[in-house]
């Protein structure tokens, strides 16, 4: 699953995976690591090369560093390509829920209600899905047109109803009927 933050690439993932009775990695929860500090990019690929070498999995994040790693062994990229309005709603709500909850994230971190007041893409997640929309529209677009992802198929979802057919067409989760 790839798409801008705040998509939904890891409540799908989680969904469909559960559906498949399947593995899910969110290459979120490899890279931050306590305080925030990003892994080693040698040992990040090596933890994704192990994932993927598992026969089924579903995996979510759009990390540059890992990307021929997954789409190598991926049968079916899903790009969640849904409109900024859309996005940027979803990326506040669940931004605030998570600061008010203090939920934590990955590996002990957690938002931070500072990071709610700052215009740096680098500390408030909801400025970075703003500004990164169009970009992972163009860049994700020209990828997908060029053929330049390898052999995987591509589902690119485009709305919110486009999304919840495409999860539709698997079965139930196991023991749910």
């Amino acid at each position: 699953m790839v798409g801008n933050s705040g998509s939904g690439k890891t409540s799908l993932a989680a969904a469909l995976a559960e559906r498949l009775g399947i593995p899910h990695l969110e290459l979120d929860s490899v890279f931050h690591q306590p305080g925030w500090q990003p892994l080693d990019e040698d040992e990040f690929r090596d933890r994704v090369r192990a994932a993927v070498a598992a026969d089924s999995w579903v995996m979510d994040g759009n990390y540059r560093a890992v990307r021929e790693i997954i789409w190598a062994r991926a049968d079916t990229i899903v790009w969640l390509d849904l409109p900024r309005r859309v996005v940027t709603r979803r990326i506040i709500g669940r931004t605030l829920r998570r600061v008010a909850r203090r939920q934590e994230l990955w590996n002990g971190n957690r938002e931070r209600w500072r990071n709610l007041m700052t215009l740096n893409p680098q500390e408030s997640v909801i400025v970075w899905s703003i500004t990164k929309h169009g970009h992972y529209r163009r860049q994700f677009g020209e990828i997908f047109e060029s053929g330049t992802h390898g052999r995987a198929a591509v589902v690119r979802l485009r709305s919110a109803a486009a999304v919840r057919e495409f999860l539709q067409r698997y079965a139930e989760p196991p023991g749910r009927g």
